[in-house]
């Protein structure tokens, strides 16, 4: 063989594990996002969460896939601050736990991104605090919705946030001003039910006006 034909082979063989090599490194962006449902009787808060926080996305989709959060309620809401939600304990007929957790529950390291800020309708991960956490790890569970509508910017950087509502604000602002009882418990349970489904981000955008980064 040529030597000119044995280089150009060589060439095309380097360019194909390139190739391959970049595909594995940078794999393609899916055209799908998962649809999350949050099904309340104040009616339905729809959000979407992040791609540069998969720790609690993996997490919180588990979760939510397993039936996990169906039954669970918003233990406590707080008006022109946040609403949070989630702990297995809120299924049972203590109302004096809900919010307490799991004492062995596995915490899921924080992943503080600073683009994404605590404004409103913003979901993030509730946690102990800095005294018995300093690793700042979120709760393996709970959740917030930032509902002041002018954001809580004094959290940016000490909690993970890792979603967004993106349809359904104004629910939101209803359970926040639900009657509430000692610790800021709704005196009327907030069950909730989630789904998630498989929704194009085209179709996201057209729907609910998200633009992805």
């Amino acid at each position: 063989m040529k030597l000119s034909a044995r280089l150009t082979l060589l060439v095309w063989a380097f360019l194909l594990v390139s190739v391959s090599l970049q595909a594995a490194i940078w794999p393609r962006k899916s055209k799908k996002d998962q649809l999350v449902t949050i099904t309340t009787p104040q009616g339905d808060i729809r959000l979407i969460l992040f791609d540069q926080t998969p720790l609690h996305k993996a997490n919180f989709l588990k979760l939510a896939q397993s039936g996990f959060y169906n039954g669970t309620t918003f233990h406590r809401v707080i008006p022109n601050f946040m609403i949070q939600g989630g702990d297995a304990n809120s299924k049972d007929t203590d109302p004096s736990n809900d919010g307490a957790g799991s004492p062995d529950e596995k915490r899921i390291p924080a992943e503080i991104r600073p683009e994404f800020t605590h404004k409103y309708g913003a979901v993030a991960a509730a946690r102990t605090g800095d005294m018995v956490n300093p690793q700042r790890a979120s709760s393996a569970s709970q959740f917030y919705i930032v509902e002041n509508h002018n954001g809580t910017p004094h959290l940016n950087g000490a909690y993970t946030v890792f979603g967004q509502v993106i349809s359904g604000l104004e629910v939101v602002d209803k359970i926040a001003q639900q009657p509430v009882a000692e610790r800021n418990r709704p005196v009327t349970d907030i069950k909730m039910t989630v789904k998630v489904e498989k929704v194009k981000k085209k179709k996201i955008t057209e729907l609910y006006g998200y633009q992805y980064r």
